[in-house]
């Protein structure tokens, strides 16, 4: 695949526009925090985010806070050498853009308890990611599922959080997000060719099996479950904004000259899918009584959606 990687690093890096953190900031909002600048402590009432974009960023922030985990996992195993090397160092440098600015913005706009937050990191980061693929195909199949399911996990959230700096904010790291999935998708559409049988069985078993890397922050399931119920990502977005086109651009179901193995996980994606829209019908009725709950208090029902 180095060849591969080679042209579509290439491609990435003709058209990747760096940018500046520091410049999507509303620093003139900020102000000092309690501590040794003697500012004034957080307090829920100083947040304007509705409080299922408050989850959302949190579960966003944390999940960009694990960077080195990713690194490690994607370097190790694709290796640090020639194009695959140069990629992966160019990918973790613009990913780290991310979670720097993230928290620079809640900061700034005292979105969320920042104490509560710096504790969530510690344990999250602390603990670290490792992802138990068994081959760099299923690899390279889950971060193609998973650049996707973030670019829209970022632009939900920008759009349902009510503020034009955040909303700006979060097109631009869900742009970032789309060429890094253009990328991946473009990698594995060369896999798809050079090893139809195998690429599609890996592809079938993350499809299966998908996660998102977020889901080992504490307290994930009831942040998921009010995310899900506004909307911002459930399965029908998944299924609608994530598999659904990707599966289409691959030219998965219409992929020739497959084996049995390559033909059995070829019918097993387009089942899944069926069984995807099954749950999804599901998990509405779910979110609807979350959202009935919602005028009574803070949601307690934890349900765990796939996302």
């Amino acid at each position: 695949m180095e060849p591969s990687v080679e042209r579509l690093l290439n491609q990435h890096l003709a058209v990747a526009r760096d940018w500046l953190p520091h410049q999507y900031v509303p620093w003139s909002a900020a102000s000092d925090f309690d501590g040794p600048l003697e500012g004034s402590g957080w307090d829920p009432g100083q947040s304007a985010l509705p409080h299922a974009v408050q989850d959302a960023l949190v579960i966003n922030l944390l999940t960009e806070d694990n960077l080195p985990s990713y690194h490690f996992e994607i370097a190790s195993r694709l290796g640090r050498d020639g194009a695959w090397g140069t990629w992966v160092h160019r990918w973790t440098a613009e990913e780290d853009r991310h979670s720097s600015v993230l928290r620079a913005y809640l900061h700034a706009r005292r979105g969320v308890d920042p104490v509560a937050l710096e504790d969530l990191r510690m344990r999250h980061v602390g603990n670290g990611y490792r992802n138990d693929l068994p081959t760099p195909l299923h690899l390279l199949a889950y971060v193609t599922v998973q650049e996707l399911a973030t670019r829209q996990a970022h632009r939900n959230t920008g759009a349902a959080c009510g503020d034009h700096v955040g909303e700006v904010l979060m097109a631009r790291i869900s742009a970032d997000e789309n060429l890094h999935m253009l990328f991946y998708r473009g990698l594995y559409e060369d896999a798809i060719r050079a090893f139809p049988d195998d690429a599609l069985v890996a592809l079938a078993d993350v499809i299966r099996g998908f996660r998102m890397p977020g889901t080992e922050i504490p307290g994930f399931r009831a942040r998921a479950a009010r995310v899900a119920a506004a909307g911002i990502f459930n399965l029908d977005v998944h299924l609608e904004h994530v598999l659904q086109p990707l599966v289409r651009a691959l030219g998965v179901m219409t992929t020739t000259g497959l084996g049995p193995t390559g033909r059995e996980a070829q019918e097993h994606i387009g089942r899944q899918m069926e069984q995807l829209k099954a749950q999804a019908s599901r998990a509405r009725d779910i979110y609807a009584r979350l959202n009935a709950c919602r005028a009574s208090g803070p949601a307690t029902e934890e349900q765990e959606i796939p996302a």
